[in-house]
């Protein structure tokens, strides 16, 4: 959706109140209390009461907007600019084109968001071939690290482990667009506390079909993968074939250190699963257009709130 279709459809709070409601109610609106789906609406309260029990709950109760004060038209500009834009933007400047007083309430509307694009995208498991990584990406370093020697490489304290799947289906006696001998289905990054086997193994057993091949490298971590899915094809990589064996799953590591560095700066660990679940959720919806902005508002609708956050 471009700006002027959006001005024109939401001007006001009660335009914004409008399509959450109607959202709400074709999604099902479901009491809290006994699980009963049937419910009146009470307009004086701006409540939905339960037919059954007549417990109360308001429009934002047990979606994403869970205990917000923010206005609705917060919430919809947010998600407008989350899906019209390509690149990402920052909470401080969501905060000056709002002219919002404070900054904390904007940034964790955005990591709620965020969250609720994770939730959607774990509904789904990565199936057919399957390229597996990992990667390491730059972070703030934790407080309790500052005071040690600084490491480098792979076990820097500046550096987050970083788990990435991506569906990649092999074009024979073609190439993509990009030149690449495979086209990507969809993406998925996790962040990681270490690159033991059991902590990989977990992660495919929640986000891969059973029926899926996976290609990787010959890592001591994905010993067991064999037994997890259909057919595990570890491969022995040189630096400058990775690229031809795993293409897209490092196109998607770099592109997604692009995006972060490119907007944001010292990101806590503790947040980085957040702004990989945008990159991702973005990733694999790159061909839904304007339905984007639907969609995000239907999932924002389907997951409370459940975001913790402690700003430094």
């Amino acid at each position: 959706m471009n700006l002027l279709n959006f001005i024109s459809q939401y001007p006001d709070e009660a335009s914004c109140k409008a399509k959450w409601k109607e959202y709400r109610e074709q999604q099902g609106v479901v009491c809290p209390k006994c699980g009963s789906t049937e419910h009146y609406w009470k307009s004086d309260k701006e409540n939905f009461e339960c037919k059954r029990c007549k417990y109360r709950q308001s429009l934002r109760s047990n979606t994403v907007m869970h205990g917000s004060q923010l206005p609705f038209r917060y919430w919809f500009i947010a998600i407008h600019l989350l899906t019209s834009t390509k690149k990402t933007f920052s909470a401080l400047e969501l905060k000056r084109q709002l002219g919002h007083s404070t900054y904390n309430p904007i940034w964790a509307m955005l990591h709620k968001l965020r969250l609720a694009m994770g939730k959607r995208d774990a509904e789904y498991d990565l199936k057919e071939i399957i390229e597996l990584d990992e990667g390491f990406f730059s972070t703030e370093m934790e407080e309790k690290e500052k005071s040690k020697p600084l490491k480098r490489g792979r076990g820097s304290q500046k550096k987050t482990k970083v788990l990435v799947m991506a569906e990649s289906i092999p074009i024979e006696g073609e190439t993509t667009k990009r030149g690449k001998p495979r086209k990507v289905g969809h993406i998925k990054m996790f962040v990681i506390n270490d690159l033991k086997a059991s902590t990989i193994d977990t992660k495919v057993i929640e986000h891969v079909d059973k029926e899926a091949v996976i290609d990787s490298d010959n890592s001591t971590s994905y010993t067991n993968l064999k037994i997890l899915v259909k057919e595990h094809r570890p491969k022995v990589i040189k630096k400058e074939d990775v690229g031809k064996v795993l293409p897209w799953v490092h196109i998607a590591i770099s592109n997604a250190k692009r995006m972060l560095l490119n907007t944001f700066h010292d990101i806590q660990p503790e947040y980085l699963q957040s702004y990989l679940n945008e990159f991702c959720y973005m990733f694999n919806r790159r061909y839904f257009g304007e339905k984007k902005f639907d969609r995000l508002l239907i999932a924002g609708i389907s997951y409370k709130n459940e975001f913790r956050y402690n700003i430094k």
